[in-house]
């Protein structure tokens, strides 16, 4: 298992054309762990809004009576991915891995699969 710190450094790093990565509540909008981003992109702003689109899923899911749980959300730019994964494992209800990708150098699926095993490894 592997803490907060080490979990998102291991996302940045081993993830490739990742930028930037954070822990987020989705209860509460606030980012508990961020790594990466810029001076122009700045991950806590942009984890509170994401917030926003992880609630809205979840409302539309309760109004059509879909059971399935969220695994992951993307949002594709035209430079950029934006995952956002739901934690489903124990102590993970009501957070979120957000994980901004350059999409020139990364491969979507690979990031998708790397985070899948950042998840499980990481203890909340």
């Amino acid at each position: 298992m592997a803490n907060t710190e080490t979990s998102l450094k291991e996302a940045l790093t081993s993830i490739e054309g990742a930028t930037g990565v954070a822990l987020v509540d989705y209860t509460s909008g606030m980012a508990l762990g961020t790594m990466g981003g810029s001076k122009t992109f700045d991950l806590s702003v942009a984890a509170a809004g994401n917030t926003d689109v992880v609630r809205a899923k979840m409302r539309t899911m309760e109004h059509l009576g879909l059971k399935g749980e969220i695994e992951d959300i993307l949002i594709s730019l035209s430079d950029q991915y934006h995952l956002i994964r739901l934690l489903s494992g124990r102590g993970g209800n009501g957070l979120f891995l957000y994980l901004v990708l350059d999409a020139k150098r990364s491969n979507l699926a690979m990031a998708r699969h790397q985070l899948k095993k950042i998840e499980q490894d990481l203890e909340v």
